[in-house]
């Protein structure tokens, strides 16, 4: 490649896409896009599936939800490509954030993520970070985008999991803290990723002015937690739930946020998953398999750990006698035959509580109606 040429390459990279353009939003509000379907599903109870159940978007919530997906792109090279994938970007989206539309107007950026491709690379060493800082720009554009044009001084709702969590964190820190988007956010919700604070204290470390949130109702604080299975905590060298020396990863439990003990966890689950778990496919009830591809409920239960540099939400299934549900939660990430114990149960993190989640969103609607007569 000519010098000329990798100069035009470099900085078409560089270069954000334009985020007027409705082209380049997953979702957007008041369209039909993913965001606007319904979404049917199941409860799993103690005695079997529950009847069909739906989730609908809502016709003028008051608060907006911001959601960056987390790493998902196949495409070769570093970073994806602007064209969302059916069984990638869309997908997640749809199974993370689809159902939030019920409680808030969605605004979901196609964004130049890093690839699975640029996660191995990573993981052996290598330098990701011109293709860290395309990702970063990308949906720094699109927030801004969505201030300038789109808000209109609505309070809003970040919302990311993964790399969506490390793109918000940074948003947070370098464009949002000190500036009036601050005001204006309810929460950041940053699961698996480490939001970390000094070891006893509730703010510092990744943000200067956002705090986490440890009451319920509280605002302009950030909620985060990484998941793993009872009794098996982060180890040393853990990529989730640690924070480095000085420091801990906040844990705040999704199920109620304040709380210190267990917590029964209202999830909503993809039953149709052929992803690799530890012990084989799993069997979500012995009475079958569900009608519909989701199901919902109070399958577990979780409380915060935090111990050192440790924390993270410890998981279990929460069973009684003649409960026909499965006691498999899985979760876990594979590569080449084997399950990553410093990953934990990455793959759970949006789903183990996302009624909750849901629940607690729709009280923040409805403070904000309240405050709005």
């Amino acid at each position: 490649m000519s010098l000329l040429a990798f100069t035009a390459l470099a900085a078409a990279q560089a270069a954000s896409p334009d985020y007027a353009d409705g082209r380049n939003w997953i979702c957007l509000p008041d369209r039909d896009d993913l965001c606007a379907r319904s979404l049917a599903h199941n409860e799993l109870t103690e005695t079997g599936y529950g009847p069909r159940e739906i989730t609908r978007p809502a016709t003028a919530p008051a608060i907006d939800c911001f959601y960056v997906y987390p790493t998902i792109s196949r495409d070769s090279g570093l970073n994806s490509d602007m064209r969302p994938g059916e069984a990638e970007e869309l997908f997640v989206t749809q199974t993370q954030f689809g159902r939030f539309s019920s409680v808030c107007r969605p605004f979901v950026p196609v964004y130049r993520q890093m690839t699975m491709a640029a996660i191995a690379v990573a993981a052996t060493g290598g330098d990701v970070t011109t293709a860290s800082r395309t990702a970063y720009g990308d949906v720094r554009a699109a927030f801004r985008d969505y201030i300038a044009n789109r808000n209109k001084g609505r309070p809003y709702v970040l919302i990311g999991h993964s790399q969506g969590s490390i793109m918000l964190q940074q948003l947070i820190a370098e464009e949002i803290e000190g500036s009036p988007a601050h005001d204006l956010m309810l929460k950041a919700i940053l699961p698996g990723w480490n939001i970390v604070v000094p070891q006893g204290e509730t703010v510092g470390g990744s943000f200067d002015e956002t705090p986490a949130c440890t009451r319920p109702g509280q605002t302009g604080c950030v909620i985060s937690w990484s998941t793993y299975g009872e009794g098996k905590p982060p180890p040393d060298n853990a990529v989730f739930g640690m924070g480095p020396p000085g420091m801990t990863a906040i844990c705040t439990n999704p199920g109620r946020v304040g709380a210190d003990g267990w917590v029964p966890l209202d999830g909503f689950f993809f039953t149709r998953s052929t992803y690799n778990v530890p012990g084989g496919p799993i069997s979500w009830s012995k009475t079958g398999i569900s009608p519909e591809a989701f199901v919902t409920g109070t399958l577990a239960e979780g409380r915060c750990v935090n111990d050192g540099r440790r924390g993270y939400l410890e998981i279990r299934t929460r069973r009684g006698p003649g409960d026909v549900r499965t006691d498999r939660l899985g979760g876990e990430v594979g590569q080449m035959g084997f399950f990553l114990a410093g990953w934990g149960k990455h793959l759970l993190d949006m789903s183990i509580a996302q009624n909750d989640l849901l629940e607690l969103l729709a009280r923040e609607d409805e403070r904000t109606r309240m405050s709005a007569d």
